[in-house]
């Protein structure tokens, strides 16, 4: 599983020239699944996405969590995390996971993130969505369960 976990002033996801998930600051967050991944490594990459502290504290050291600054995530689905460019140009997806596997595990941390945090919005799985941010640094991570 990957998280592509970007802080944001603010960010946006538009599905048929509608907003469907909107935040104000908080994480934009690309998750990209494979077919080993399990209920278990969600579990770990949301506690540890949770628990970053990124945000800037008083004394402007990246030492605030999500929490403690009232932020919100924005949960958007993207099997393009797991493309395989090392042979020609055009990128193969074959690591991507199942399209069942990944939507039900992208619902299952939609679920767990809203047990945690009260401003969870999100895209839509397997849609052409338009997605806005303003990314507040630029401050990006990339979460990887292989390297946790």
């Amino acid at each position: 599983m990957k998280f592509v976990i970007q802080r944001v002033s603010h960010a946006s996801v538009t599905v048929d020239q509608k907003i469907i998930g909107e935040i104000g600051r908080g994480f934009l967050v690309l998750i990209g699944v494979c077919d080993t991944d399990t209920k278990e490594i969600a579990d770990k990459m949301i506690r540890k996405m949770l628990g970053l502290r990124i945000f800037e504290d008083a004394d402007g050291k990246t030492n605030l969590s999500l929490d403690a600054v009232d932020g919100g995530l924005l949960l958007v689905s993207q099997f393009t995390l797991y493309a395989d460019c090392r042979k020609g140009n055009r990128p193969s997806f074959i690591r991507a996971g199942a399209p069942d596997l990944a939507d039900d595990l992208y619902t299952y941390v939609i679920q767990k993130c809203r047990e945690k945090n009260s401003h969870v919005a999100t895209g839509e799985f397997g849609a052409d969505m338009k997605v806005q941010l303003l990314n507040d640094g630029p401050f990006t991570i990339i979460l990887d369960s292989d390297e946790l």
